[in-house]
C-alpha cells in the first residue's frame, strides 16, 4: 500500500493522534482524502492518506480490482503502519472514511478496536449499491441478470487469460437491457445527464479533481469487480464499534444522503448525524466552505482524548 503522511508543523517531541483517511472508491490519495488529511494535519494530527490495494500507487495483480474483504484490511493496515511511528499515540488512533470506502471503515472498526472513532463524509455502501442498485431499485430479475452477466464475463476472462473492464454499478436502460461501459466516466459530459452525474462529472473529469491515477478520472474497474460485493454485506457487525464513537456526514441534497440515516439507525450509541445544509455528494470532496472541518476537529479531539 502507498500512502502519503502529514504531519502538524510544529509537531515538538510530542506523541499526537492520528488520522487514517480514505479517499472515495476509485479515487486516489491526491484527491479528496488528501485535502482531507492536509487539513485535518493543520488542526493537531497526524494523518495518513492510502491508495487501496490494486490502486493508485500501491501495489497489487489484477490492476484496478476491488475487494470489500481486502480493501477493509487495508484499513487494518494503515493503522499498523501509523500505530508503529514514534510520534503518534498508538491509543489515539481514527479513522476519516469519504464515499464508498466509508463502509469498509465502519466494518474494519467492527473488528479492530485499535480504530477508537470513525467518521464518515458522503457515506456509500458499496456492497449494498452494487448488488441491490440506488436505493434498492433492483428487482430480483434484475439481481439475476447481473450475476449472470458477472458470472458469464468470467468465462470470458478465462478463455482470454486477460480481464475486461466495465461499469462496477450495472444499470439497465428503458428497455430492461443491462448497460456496460469500459469508463466510469466519458470524455465529455452527455448532453442529458443528471445532475448526479454532472457533480461526479465536474469532479473527476475537470481540473478541479482530474488525476490520471484515478479510476473514476480516467479508467474502469475490471467487470467482475461486483461479484465479491454480492457476497460481503458492510457493517453487518455494526453494533461493535460501540462503545466508539461513530460521526456521520452526508450533504442535505446527497443522492447518497440515505446511507448515512441507514447507518445511523443501525448503529449503537455514541453515534452523531451531521446533515450540511446546502451541500450535494461531492460538495463533501472538496468544497472547504461546507466541508464541516470544526465539527470533525471537535469530533476527533473528544474522542481521541
Amino acid at each position: 500500500m502507498a500512502s502519503d503522511l502529514y504531519e502538524p508543523k510544529d509537531k515538538g517531541s510530542m506523541k499526537w493522534p492520528a488520522l487514517v483517511v480514505s479517499a472515495p472508491f476509485g479515487a486516489v490519495k491526491e484527491q479528496s482524502s488528501g485535502l482531507y488529511a492536509q487539513t485535518l494535519a493543520e488542526r493537531g494530527f497526524v494523518t495518513l492518506a492510502f491508495d487501496p490495494s490494486f490502486t493508485g500507487e500501491s501495489g497489487g495483480e489484477v490492476r484496478n480490482v476491488a475487494s470489500p474483504d481486502i480493501f477493509t484490511e487495508d484499513y487494518s493496515a494503515a493503522i499498523d503502519c501509523i500505530g508503529l511511528l514514534p510520534q503518534v499515540d498508538r491509543e489515539r488512533i481514527g479513522v476519516m472514511a469519504i464515499c464508498g470506502l466509508s463502509g469498509m471503515a465502519l466494518t474494519a472498526a467492527s473488528s479492530d478496536s485499535r480504530i477508537k472513532a470513525v467518521a464518515t463524509a458522503s457515506m456509500y455502501d458499496m456492497s449494498r449499491s452494487m448488488s441491490r442498485g440506488y436505493k434498492d431499485s433492483y428487482t430480483m430479475e434484475q439481481r439475476h441478470k447481473v450475476i449472470d452477466y458477472l458470472s458469464k464475463q468470467r468465462w470470458v476472462d478465462a478463455e482470454k487469460g486477460s480481464y475486461a473492464v466495465g461499469l462496477h454499478e450495472v444499470p439497465f436502460d428503458n428497455t430492461g437491457n443491462l448497460v456496460r461501459g469500459n469508463r466510469v466516466l466519458p470524455d465529455t459530459l452527455p448532453a442529458d445527464a443528471d445532475p448526479v452525474f454532472t457533480a461526479f462529472f465536474n469532479y473527476y473529469r475537470t481540473p478541479r479533481g482530474f488525476h490520471a491515477r484515478s479510476i473514476n478520472s480516467a479508467m474502469a474497474w475490471t467487470a467482475t469487480t461486483p461479484m465479491s460485493f454480492f457476497n460481503f454485506p458492510m457493517a453487518a457487525n455494526i453494533r461493535m464499534v460501540s462503545p466508539r464513537p461513530i460521526l456521520l456526514i452526508a450533504g442535505a441534497n446527497a443522492h447518497s444522503r440515505y446511507y448515512s440515516e441507514d447507518v445511523y439507525k443501525a448503529a449503537s450509541d455514541p453515534k452523531q448525524l451531521l446533515i450540511v445544509p446546502g451541500a450535494d455528494h461531492v460538495d463533501l470532496y472538496d468544497q472547504l466552505d461546507k466541508i464541516p472541518f470544526n465539527d470533525l476537529e471537535r469530533f476527533f479531539k473528544s474522542a481521541l482524548t
